[in-house]
């Protein structure tokens, strides 16, 4: 086996470390641990205090008298016999029996159906739980366990507090344990500090080598907490370095155009508005005005919930845009939700001179051309579009304004990409982002802390609330029965459901869902169908007849999910609820109750996992998108809520939010400093160089350098 470089411990791949076989280097590839930096980054998911390895008799003889005993023991035995016992739905339990020389211990797996799968007789095992007496029986419940090979020359970690690794079927904790416990001490040795000492002096937190050595071999609780401190604080850090880096660019390196704004153009737009607008709608407006009215290039995060009148806001930056004899853009992530927009736009201007366009992938090539020529020339005033705005053939003459609707769907490199449309390469448009998904204060200062906030915090007048029931789905048809009352009284509805055909899953979909329901509940009504596999020249004619009133009921998937606007839908059923998430749900019901009428939300499910029960009873209990934004984060987690997977940007593997939200604070304190001093941060050249192996890409620093 070839032998690991002394001075480069931490570039050693793994499949070179004595006692790792190719089997366990596939596995630990599988976990994303390829060298030995891998593996010191792969931090422990919480820690045990045990008793050492004993026998079953050692194991009786200490829990003596009791039922049970709240410390885990460790025991090495030999699985008898193995067999599944009960099983009531999804509830289950599997049986073994295990023996030593010493005597017999009985174990339980309860909701572990893959354990008979992997474990069988004559098989040693290392068994890691806490022990119990029933019916005079030594037991184990659920516990830990892993394979004793012969070859495995496998012992315990000495100390009180065991390291608990995330770890998969093909390797288990202990042996990830056993082979960071051998390289631990050299390769943190070569881990250098990015940290001056005074920093690290002023937060009272360790060198990041000291840190990574208390989290994988602390001799206390406190221990492992000080050292993943300063690696959370770490990944906080660099992120929020990153996006000071942005900001200080955009603020002090390039510039937009400074917009005209007074009493005259407030009153021309004013015009083309034919209702009155909200406090809430007035004091955005004159936030991006303030902004828009500088060369400093705005760069504005406007969040409101559904139905809050965001479309009006970002219309009067537009034409803010326009007055100053230049172009405004507004993006959209779905074809539907750029019509929907497009449509709006187009209404409230009718009989104005402003010129608008929409473009999307569903236009022709000379369509295209054409109109990526006029945009050129400046006789397009305002294009609405999808991603096709993007594409490097788009240029425009003169565009001010960038618009992003529901910009979390688009990541932070799609964002950035929509400014770089002029030939000064220090000129971009003033950006303003859009979203009916709140963003919890504590996700705020993250890969949006680039933005300034400004929030729509109150409802237009005369919009209805939304009452909505949790419904099982054998009472389904009683719930029809209301859609179809709804229906002859004048109504509309939608039907939401998870698919677009039928599959072996069970779950229903449109195409299929809608026929039945013409046929049965719904019959005599007037069905139509849209889902995402439809092109704008399928989907546009259903829903133009949908908001003229000539469909009854729409069955869609989540193509429906935002941007739709049609003030006599008041009713929407979600078919298989639990499968939506909860940003979701939030925004689905949201298309209804957009008139004058009281809208209701059904949704259909029996939920099982505990993350489905939190979802749907968050969602019936509140209709505040902002308390349903804090719920979302709490249960999902920040990666997968607001598209870090989407632009790129790695989950964080220590730090926790919202529980590190000071830390995060903290970290935003020391970046601003930072930059403030010295914006292309050559203080520390190993900093610099980590950051942009972090962010580099992502966030797009290679603009800024």
């Amino acid at each position: 086996m070839p032998e690991t470089n002394e001075k480069n411990m931490l570039r050693t791949l793994v499949s070179n470390l004595p006692g790792v076989t190719p089997d366990r280097a596939h596995a630990l590839g599988d976990l994303g641990i390829c060298t030995v930096a891998d593996l010191i980054k792969h931090l422990p998911s919480r820690y045990e205090t045990h008793h050492g390895s004993m026998t079953i008799e050692n194991a009786d003889a200490l829990l003596g008298e009791r039922e049970r005993m709240n410390e885990l023991a460790t025991i090495e035995t030999t699985i008898v016999s193995i067999k599944p016992g009960w099983r009531r739905g999804r509830k289950s339990r599997i049986e073994a029996t295990a023996e030593d020389d010493t005597g017999r211990l009985e174990i339980n797996w309860f909701n572990q159906p893959w354990v008979a799968k992997s474990l069988h007789p004559d098989m040693h095992v290392r068994l890691h739980g806490t022990l119990a007496r029933h019916n005079g029986t030594l037991q184990m419940n659920n516990p830990r366990w892993e394979e004793i090979k012969e070859d495995d020359n496998l012992e315990l970690l000495e100390g009180d507090l065991k390291p608990v690794y995330p770890a998969n079927e093909g390797i288990a904790s202990a042996h990830i344990a056993r082979l960071i416990e051998r390289v631990l001490e050299q390769s943190v040795n070569e881990i250098e500090d990015h940290l001056p000492e005074n920093i690290r002096t002023e937060l009272v937190m360790p060198t990041l080598s000291r840190a990574y050595s208390l989290a994988h071999h602390p001799t206390d609780a406190e221990e492992a907490k000080v050292g993943k401190r300063r690696i959370a604080f770490d990944e906080l850090f660099l992120l929020q370095l990153g996006v000071m880096v942005k900001r200080h660019h955009r603020r002090d390196v390039m510039h937009a155009p400074k917009l005209r704004w007074d009493n005259e153009i407030k009153e021309r737009i004013a015009k083309r508005i034919p209702f009155t607008l909200t406090n809430a709608q007035d004091r955005v407006i004159e936030e991006i005005a303030g902004d828009m009215a500088t060369s400093t290039p705005m760069n504005r995060l406007l969040q409101g919930d559904v139905g809050s009148g965001k479309t009006i806001v970002a219309l009067h930056a537009m034409l803010m845009a326009i007055t100053s004899n230049a172009q405004a853009a507004m993006m959209a992530p779905t074809e539907l939700l750029a019509e929907q927009h497009f449509l709006t736009i187009t209404n409230l201007l009718a009989g104005s001179n402003v010129t608008c366009a929409l473009l999307t992938s569903s236009l022709t090539a000379s369509d295209r051309k054409k109109l990526i020529k006029d945009i050129s020339e400046g006789s397009v005033d305002i294009v609405v579009g999808t991603h096709a705005l993007l594409t490097d053939d788009v240029v425009f003459k003169s565009i001010a304004i960038a618009i992003t609707d529901e910009q979390h769907r688009f990541g932070v490199q799609q964002r950035a990409l929509l400014r770089n449309k002029s030939d000064d390469e220090f000129a971009i448009p003033h950006t303003l982002v859009m979203t009916a998904t709140p963003i919890p204060r504590t996700l705020s200062l993250t890969i949006f802390g680039d933005l300034d906030v400004s929030t729509i915090n109150s409802m237009p007048p005369g919009r209805s609330p939304i009452t909505t029931k949790l419904v099982q789905p054998e009472d389904a048809d009683s719930v029809y029965t209301y859609v179809k009352s709804l229906v002859e009284k004048g109504q509309q509805g939608y039907v939401v459901v998870p698919l677009v055909e039928e599959t072996e899953s069970g779950l229903k979909a449109a195409i299929e869902h809608a026929e039945f329901l013409q046929q049965g509940a719904l019959q005599g009504c007037r069905v139509g169908v849209v889902h995402g596999r439809m092109n704008s020249e399928e989907r546009e004619p259903t829903m133009q007849a949908f908001r003229k009133g000539d469909i009854d009921v729409l069955v869609a998937t989540t193509v429906i999910e935002v941007g739709v606007d049609v003030q006599n839908a008041t009713i929407m059923v979600i078919e298989h609820a639990d499968r939506f998430g909860l940003a979701q749900l939030h925004q689905l019901r949201g298309r209804v109750g957009r008139g004058q009428l009281p809208g209701v939300c059904a949704l259909i499910a029996s939920p099982t996992t505990e993350d489905a029960i939190q979802r749907l009873e968050a969602i019936v209990e509140t209709t505040d998108g902002f308390r349903i934004a804090e719920k979302d984060l709490e249960i999902r987690g920040p990666g997968e809520l607001f598209g870090a997977k989407q632009s790129g940007i790695a989950p964080f593997k220590v730090a926790r939010l919202p529980r590190d939200f000071e830390l995060l604070r903290l970290a935003r304190v020391i970046a601003t400093s930072w930059i403030n001093r010295d914006p292309s941060i050559e203080e520390s050249p190993l900093l610099k160089a980590r950051l942009y192996k972090a962010y580099g890409k992502t966030l797009g620093l290679g603009d800024v350098a």
